[in-house]
């Protein structure tokens, strides 16, 4: 059975909780990634930041991303997929929960992300249809 794990990308970075929205952006940018998770001073995860967060929650609404920290972005509940869930739990948390990534973890430690690409490569191409077509919906 092919797990999160075998399909993530490892070695996920956070977005610290305290951090300012312009901190984030920076490290999306240096990092070459359109999301991060966002990790609490408790190194629990509180949510995920994306790039379009950043222009529709901060930049869009006139707010001082230099004065935004990461925490005010966060969601009321972080949707994960376990390290040793099957690609299977995967597709279902990603089409159920309408997101292009997620965050694996191993208990509460964040290990890796998995994106929308690394599910479709996993998955039949008839599931990773029913994945991308989800997704694309509103």
């Amino acid at each position: 059975m092919t797990t999160a794990r075998d399909i993530m990308t490892p070695g996920a970075e956070c977005a610290g909780a305290e951090e300012t929205v312009t901190q984030a952006a920076r490290k999306l940018t240096e990092l070459g990634v359109g999301a991060l998770p966002i990790c609490g001073t408790d190194d629990r995860l509180k949510g995920v930041i994306t790039d379009r967060d950043i222009v529709v929650k901060v930049l869009g609404k006139g707010k001082d991303p230099a004065k935004v920290l990461v925490k005010e972005l966060a969601q009321s509940e972080a949707v994960t997929i376990g390290a040793d869930d099957s690609v299977d739990e995967v597709f279902a948390t990603m089409t159920s929960h309408k997101v292009r990534r997620l965050p694996v973890i191993d208990g509460h430690r964040l290990v890796g992300m998995v994106a929308l690409a690394d599910a479709a490569r996993a998955l039949s191409d008839p599931k990773a249809g029913q994945l991308l077509e989800a997704l694309s919906t509103d």
